[in-house]
């Protein structure tokens, strides 16, 4: 369990620390594509276990409904719950997962937080490379709307 906890901790920082590249691939008035790259040093099968089994180690509170990241969990297998609970006992289902590839890929749909009331629909995608020099984290991420 300390292993765990400190390999955890070690992702957390190098997702912290790495410098993020985000970019606007497209952008409409019905939605928006927005992709961020990220080089990590770890194996992606360690930035993937941080990605769910961590994901309160380094999930922003402020973002979350609850305010408190640890109370966040992701599910990762097709079907699997991004969720939340909440301390009165309920609970947010932010996003489901519909793509699980252990090291590579993690993609999930829905609609995180507060763009539940608006009708959104979105798309997050995790893609894990290992290049011959480093490792890459890519995080593709798009929403739109209906008209209403």
């Amino acid at each position: 369990m300390m292993r765990s906890n400190a390999v955890t901790l070690a992702i957390l920082f190098a997702i912290l620390a790495a410098p993020l590249r985000g970019e606007v691939i497209e952008s409409t008035a019905a939605g928006f594509l927005v992709r961020n790259t990220a080089t990590i040093n770890a194996p992606p099968a360690t930035v993937y276990a941080a990605l769910t089994d961590g994901v309160g180690g380094w999930w922003d509170p402020a973002h979350t409904f609850s305010h408190d990241a640890r109370n966040l969990s992701v599910d990762a297998k097709p079907g699997g719950c991004f969720c939340e609970r909440l301390p009165d006992g309920g609970g947010v289902q932010h996003m489901s997962v519909v793509y699980a590839s252990p090291g590579k890929l993690l993609r999930l749909t829905g609609a995180i937080g507060p763009l539940q009331e608006a009708a959104l629909v979105g798309t997050m995608t995790w893609t894990l490379v290992q290049a011959a020099t480093s490792r890459r984290s890519s995080t593709a991420c798009s929403a739109g709307s209906w008209p209403g």
